[in-house]
């Protein structure tokens, strides 16, 4: 049906395991045999706060997703997984949604060269709804389509610290729309990034990419960087030939950050950019009653200016105070967006007596919106609209037995223009047997609040020609409430010896109020001319269901020169209708949107004469609603330090077979990812 096609291009989820360990072991055979007495020496020495950290260091690493504060990985009550510079940078990956493949439980899958559909622990989807995404503390998802625009997070992956990546809800802290996980994308501090840096990188896929970073400081707590990237990609595998999604982006930036003092901590950062992503849409006509599809480009550009000043207190207190701008133009073949947000955090953080810590804040943003409508079949209304939100959060850890059990209770409580007041509380318990051991469990409620695409939206497409022209009416709902999670959580994670690490995670959620469609009914039109027939069929909250599931990630280093990650992933998801709806139209129930079963393997090898060895396998169960089948594919980098300041690397990407499916087709052909190499020259001074 042709308006399930277009439902999906503006909401819904874009559509040999032996043959692996064979190669691996092979792989570890081979180079053992020639290579056992390298040594971690003759590996270039790290530069980055991540990089080549030990195992038990990995898991004493900081992350500040979780509580908004500092605290130690292996000491955190939450599902939390770091990618650091190291693990990006040996992956090979060119994007943030490919560096994300790293992590357990995150679905990844390329739809073609230029959007990716990525879920957590379930409802996978271009435009990942039910995520809440952020760079530096600032949230880059966009309250029109209810999620993000992946293609235009082009951040300077060498200017990435680290990416925490929670799996499972984080409304508590971070309010609305973190249902099933959040990404926080953390930059490096400018007084890591001293120096001039320069990086060029060309291939079949990536076309051509330049980069390039200089940074200082003043020696007195000033430090900068500025930055520059332009990149241009080609398209993936067609097989009608109709390569419609090459894509180029430029973007520009910098970031200062200033220690005005013993106490107080200042950042100011900003980009701005600019790029143009082919896209192929299906658009209807009244006159001519007629359906037809555009290969087409959308344009985007836009910027964003953020502001952060943190004062520390005697006894580890201290509050941080944060706002940002940020403009995103969005203009497609069939829709026009024009989109101010302005945010402003407050957060106070108070060490207590008794050992107990408070955590409370307020925030508030706006977000007007302008509407560029290009065609009568698609529109919101009104074309003018301002979205806001104001919350408060408080978070409370008791200590109960010192160094051993604590507890974590709070809630925050939001008003938003569509729906109102929402809550969502949690409850996190932490025991720790050991320095070595950590067991955990949480139970959270967080909401998704409705967008301006469940309330507004006014979708319609050709049907038949006969005996009226009919159209299929897809039309928002003022009623549309919020989808509420309630998710159970119980996790442990251990350093079983120096060189083996372990982490696992356990969910069950129940999910109520989903998206999906009421009842329709039928209307006869006369204008626009001619007379047609509309069925029409309101957006609803007409779905409930629960995920379950396991993930399972593990790192070992049994040489100096020799370290093996690798992760499982197992999902249960069951969605249905709700008493009184029937929507026929449902694609993300158990054998539906998203992957079963989910493998990675990631060997990384540091060899003689500056010489890295990295690979990385991946084995994806199939998607039924999206007709993708499963897939097992294969990365190899090569890198070699050629000199102090030189760098060169060979990557080969999805190597097993020449093109494979990860999601399905918006419009006709489902694209395939190709087979492809890029070679990369890094020059740093």
């Amino acid at each position: 049906m042709a308006v399930e096609s277009l439902i999906r291009v503006l909401i819904a989820p874009r559509k040999r395991t032996k043959q692996i360990l064979r190669t691996f072991a092979s792989l570890l055979l081979l180079l053992a045999a020639g290579k056992a007495h390298a040594k971690i020496d003759d590996h270039p020495a790290a530069t980055d706060s991540l990089t080549h950290l030990s195992l038990e260091e990995l898991g004493n690493v900081e992350v500040t997703t979780v509580s908004k504060e500092p605290e130690k990985v292996s000491k955190t009550p939450a599902a939390i997984y770091v990618i650091t510079q190291d693990d990006i940078r040996r992956s090979g990956a060119t994007s943030i949604p490919e560096a994300l493949r790293l992590a357990p439980g995150v679905e990844v899958a390329r739809i073609d060269s230029d959007h990716w559909a990525i879920g957590v622990r379930g409802f996978e989807g271009e435009f990942s709804k039910s995520l809440l995404v952020l760079i530096d503390g600032r949230s880059v998802y966009t309250s029109l389509f209810a999620g993000v625009y992946w293609q235009v997070q082009d951040t300077m992956l060498e200017d990435v610290d680290r990416i925490e990546v929670i799996r499972g809800p984080g409304g508590t802290i971070w309010g609305a729309n973190a249902v099933d996980g959040v990404i926080n994308i953390i930059t490096k501090s400018a007084k890591n990034t001293h120096g001039a840096l320069a990086v060029v990188r060309g291939g079949s896929l990536d076309q051509g990419t330049v980069e390039f970073r200089y940074g200082g400081g003043n020696g007195k707590g000033l430090d900068y960087r500025i930055y520059g990237k332009n990149s241009t990609y080609g398209p993936e595998f067609h097989p009608d030939g109709k390569n419609f999604d090459d894509w180029r982006n430029t973007q520009f930036g910098f970031r200062t950050d200033w220690s005005a003092s013993s106490k107080d901590a200042v950042t100011i950062e900003g980009d701005i950019y600019k790029g143009t992503d082919g896209e192929r849409v299906s658009v209807s006509t009244y006159s001519p009653p007629a359906s037809q599809v555009i290969d087409g480009n959308h344009d985007t550009g836009g910027g964003n200016l953020l502001a952060r000043w943190q004062r520390t207190f005697a006894g580890g207190s201290d509050i941080q105070l944060q706002g940002y701008f940020d403009r995103t133009q969005r203009f497609s073949p069939q829709l026009g967006e024009i989109r101010d947000t302005v945010d402003i955090d407050f957060i106070h953080h108070l060490k207590l007596k008794w050992r107990q810590e408070l955590t409370w804040g307020v925030g508030a943003r706006w977000s007007p919106d302008i509407i560029d409508q290009k065609f009568p079949t698609l529109d919101f209304e009104p074309h003018r609209e301002t979205d806001s939100i104001y919350s408060g959060f408080l978070q409370e850890q008791f200590t109960l037995v010192p160094r051993k059990l604590s507890l974590s209770l709070g809630s925050k409580l939001e008003h938003n223009n569509y729906s109102g007041f929402e809550y969502q509380p949690d409850g996190r318990l932490l025991w720790t047997p050991t320095e070595r051991q950590t067991v955990w469990a949480s139970v959270t409620r967080a909401v998704r609040t409705p967008s301006r695409l469940d309330q507004d939206l006014q979708l319609t497409d050709y049907l038949a020609p006969s005996p009226l022209p009919t159209y299929l009416r897809v039309v928002g709902t003022q009623s549309f409430r919020s989808e509420q999670l309630l998710g159970a959580e119980l996790g442990y994670r251990s350093s079983l010896r120096r060189d083996l690490y372990v982490d696992i995670a356990a969910f069950h959620n129940n999910y109520r109020d989903l998206y999906g469609y009421g009842n329709g009914t039928g209307l006869l039109e006369l204008t626009p001319s001619p007379a047609h027939l509309v069925l029409l069929l309101p957006l609803a909250n007409a779905l409930r269901g629960e995920t379950a599931g396991i993930e399972i990630s593990s790192a070992w280093r049994p040489a100096a020169w020799c370290e093996l990650k690798g992760s499982y992933s197992f999902l249960h998801l069951a969605v249905g209708d709700k008493p009184g709806f029937t929507d026929g139209l449902n694609t993300v129930s158990d054998n539906g949107s998203s992957p079963h079963h989910q493998f990675q393997l990631h060997p990384q090898l540091n060899l003689p004469r500056q010489l890295e060895l990295d690979a990385t396998f991946r084995y994806v169960s199939k998607l039924p609603a999206q007709m993708v089948n499963d897939y097992t594919t294969a990365d190899l980098r090569v890198g070699w330090q050629v000199r102090e300041s030189w760098g060169f690397s060979l990557v080969g990407q999805n190597l097993l077979q020449p093109h494979h499916a990860e999601f399905g087709s918006d419009v006709d052909t489902i694209v395939g990812v190709r087979r492809s190499v890029y070679a990369q020259l890094v020059w740093k001074k």
